[in-house]
């Protein structure tokens, strides 16, 4: 089974990359280009994450399900710390049919697409 890899975005930002073909955001107001990869997640790192870039502030949010095996660029398990835990980091611009399902983020694990993996 294709792995799937979770990257949590505010809705205009993944139509805009959707329209232009590639996605190219790394984290919540920082891009690819200053981050040097896109921050992923797996599906139960995805609560965490998303408490931790946007708190109680879910609007307008959406979850990107992606298909490792359509991603061009080297993707990376790397901890913020040694001995952390290791997330997905994809070293490249995001295809956007690399990008599988869009869900939306109601802040809450179930959204988190626990069948994802």
């Amino acid at each position: 089974m294709t792995e799937h890899l979770l990257h949590l975005t505010e809705e205009p930002l993944w139509e805009a990359a959707r329209r232009a073909g590639t996605y190219e955001m790394s984290t919540r107001g920082r891009t690819l280009r200053e981050e040097g990869f896109i921050h992923c997640s797996l599906p139960h790192q995805l609560p965490a994450v998303a408490q931790a870039l946007y708190g109680a502030d879910a609007q307008g949010l959406v979850v990107l399900v992606i298909d490792a095996d359509r991603i061009p660029a080297p993707v990376r398990y790397e901890a913020m710390e040694p001995g952390g835990e290791e997330f997905p980091h994809i070293y490249g611009p995001l295809p956007a049919d690399a990008v599988v399902e869009v869900r939306p983020w109601a802040g809450h694990p179930s959204h988190a697409g626990g069948e994802a993996e």
